[in-house]
Protein backbone atom coordinates (compact mmCIF):
# COMPACT_ATOMS: atom_id res chain seq x y z
CA UNK A 1 0.00 0.00 0.00
CA UNK A 2 1.39 3.43 -0.88
CA UNK A 3 2.13 5.78 1.99
CA UNK A 4 1.38 9.42 2.69
CA UNK A 5 4.42 11.62 2.13
CA UNK A 6 5.29 14.73 4.15
CA UNK A 7 7.02 17.42 2.12
CA UNK A 8 8.20 20.99 2.60
CA UNK A 9 7.99 23.49 -0.26
CA UNK A 10 9.05 27.11 -0.54
CA UNK A 11 7.64 30.03 -2.45
CA UNK A 12 10.22 32.74 -3.17
CA UNK A 13 8.42 35.82 -4.52
CA UNK A 14 10.04 38.66 -6.47
CA UNK A 15 8.43 41.52 -8.38
CA UNK A 16 5.09 39.75 -8.87
CA UNK A 17 6.73 36.42 -9.75
CA UNK A 18 7.19 33.17 -7.83
CA UNK A 19 10.02 30.69 -8.40
CA UNK A 20 8.59 27.33 -9.54
CA UNK A 21 9.80 24.17 -11.24
CA UNK A 22 8.24 23.11 -14.53
CA UNK A 23 7.05 19.59 -15.25
CA UNK A 24 4.87 17.57 -17.59
CA UNK A 25 2.46 14.68 -17.02
CA UNK A 26 2.51 12.55 -20.19
CA UNK A 27 -0.58 10.56 -19.21
CA UNK A 28 -2.74 13.69 -18.86
CA UNK A 29 -0.80 15.68 -21.49
CA UNK A 30 -0.51 18.43 -18.88
CA UNK A 31 2.23 21.03 -18.45
CA UNK A 32 2.32 22.36 -14.88
CA UNK A 33 4.43 24.13 -12.29
CA UNK A 34 5.38 22.81 -8.87
CA UNK A 35 6.66 24.55 -5.77
CA UNK A 36 10.34 23.81 -5.07
CA UNK A 37 11.07 21.47 -2.17
CA UNK A 38 10.95 17.84 -1.21
CA UNK A 39 10.55 15.18 1.41
CA UNK A 40 10.90 15.67 5.15
CA UNK A 41 13.22 13.06 6.62
CA UNK A 42 12.57 11.29 9.94
CA UNK A 43 13.68 13.52 12.83
CA UNK A 44 13.92 16.61 10.61
CA UNK A 45 11.69 19.66 11.00
CA UNK A 46 9.80 20.89 7.96
CA UNK A 47 11.82 24.14 7.99
CA UNK A 48 15.12 22.24 8.15
CA UNK A 49 13.98 19.98 5.29
CA UNK A 50 13.11 23.01 3.19
CA UNK A 51 16.53 24.60 3.78
CA UNK A 52 18.22 21.28 2.87
CA UNK A 53 16.11 20.84 -0.27
CA UNK A 54 16.87 24.34 -1.57
CA UNK A 55 20.58 23.67 -0.98
CA UNK A 56 20.43 20.28 -2.74
CA UNK A 57 18.17 21.33 -5.60
CA UNK A 58 19.28 24.90 -6.37
CA UNK A 59 22.50 25.31 -4.35
CA UNK A 60 21.10 28.35 -2.51
CA UNK A 61 20.80 29.27 1.14
CA UNK A 62 17.46 30.44 2.50
CA UNK A 63 17.77 33.46 4.78
CA UNK A 64 14.23 33.31 6.17
CA UNK A 65 11.40 30.76 6.13
CA UNK A 66 7.87 31.42 7.39
CA UNK A 67 5.19 28.74 7.43
CA UNK A 68 2.14 29.83 5.42
CA UNK A 69 0.12 26.67 5.93
CA UNK A 70 -0.17 22.93 5.41
CA UNK A 71 -2.02 21.54 2.40
CA UNK A 72 -3.27 17.98 1.98
CA UNK A 73 -2.68 17.02 -1.63
CA UNK A 74 -4.29 13.89 -3.10
CA UNK A 75 -3.33 13.64 -6.74
CA UNK A 76 -2.40 11.51 -9.72
CA UNK A 77 0.86 11.84 -11.67
CA UNK A 78 1.76 9.76 -14.71
CA UNK A 79 -1.22 7.52 -13.89
CA UNK A 80 -0.08 6.71 -10.33
CA UNK A 81 -1.90 7.93 -7.21
CA UNK A 82 -0.14 10.18 -4.71
CA UNK A 83 -0.97 11.59 -1.30
CA UNK A 84 1.10 14.18 0.54
CA UNK A 85 0.98 16.81 3.23
CA UNK A 86 2.80 19.88 1.97
CA UNK A 87 4.21 22.31 4.52
CA UNK A 88 4.23 25.53 2.50
CA UNK A 89 6.68 28.29 3.38
CA UNK A 90 7.27 31.85 2.26
CA UNK A 91 11.03 32.09 1.79
CA UNK A 92 13.62 34.80 1.37
CA UNK A 93 17.09 34.35 -0.08
CA UNK A 94 19.56 37.04 -1.04
CA UNK A 95 20.98 34.57 -3.56
CA UNK A 96 17.59 34.17 -5.25
CA UNK A 97 16.97 37.92 -5.13
CA UNK A 98 20.01 38.23 -7.41
CA UNK A 99 18.55 35.82 -10.00
CA UNK A 100 17.05 37.83 -12.90
CA UNK A 101 13.38 37.27 -13.75
CA UNK A 102 14.33 35.90 -17.18
CA UNK A 103 16.85 33.38 -15.84
CA UNK A 104 16.35 29.64 -16.27
CA UNK A 105 17.67 27.51 -13.40
CA UNK A 106 17.77 23.72 -13.21
CA UNK A 107 17.05 21.39 -10.29
CA UNK A 108 20.51 19.94 -9.71
CA UNK A 109 19.48 16.40 -8.73
CA UNK A 110 16.91 15.81 -11.51
CA UNK A 111 17.26 18.44 -14.23
CA UNK A 112 13.78 20.04 -14.10
CA UNK A 113 13.73 23.66 -15.26
CA UNK A 114 13.02 26.31 -12.59
CA UNK A 115 11.78 29.77 -13.54
CA UNK A 116 10.25 32.94 -12.17
CA UNK A 117 6.56 32.63 -13.09
CA UNK A 118 4.00 35.46 -12.79
CA UNK A 119 1.87 34.93 -9.66
CA UNK A 120 -1.26 35.19 -11.85
CA UNK A 121 -0.17 32.34 -14.16
CA UNK A 122 -2.87 30.33 -15.91
CA UNK A 123 -0.66 27.20 -15.85
CA UNK A 124 -1.68 24.83 -13.02
CA UNK A 125 0.54 25.05 -9.93
CA UNK A 126 0.89 22.13 -7.53
CA UNK A 127 0.44 21.22 -4.78
CA UNK A 128 -3.06 22.55 -5.42
CA UNK A 129 -3.71 25.55 -3.22
CA UNK A 130 -0.17 26.93 -2.90
CA UNK A 131 -0.95 29.99 -5.01
CA UNK A 132 -3.84 30.89 -2.71
CA UNK A 133 -1.27 30.99 0.09
CA UNK A 134 0.95 33.29 -2.00
CA UNK A 135 -2.05 35.60 -2.36
CA UNK A 136 -2.78 35.40 1.38
CA UNK A 137 -6.03 33.47 0.95
CA UNK A 138 -7.14 30.52 3.07
CA UNK A 139 -6.84 27.13 1.41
Amino acid sequence: MPSIRNIAVGLPVKDGHVLLSESFDRVRDLRFHRAVGGGIEFGETAAAALRREFREELDVTLDDVQLLGVIENIFEFEGAPGHEYAHVFAVRSAELDDVPLDAALVVLDEGSPVRWVPVDTEVPVFPAGVMRLVHGEDT
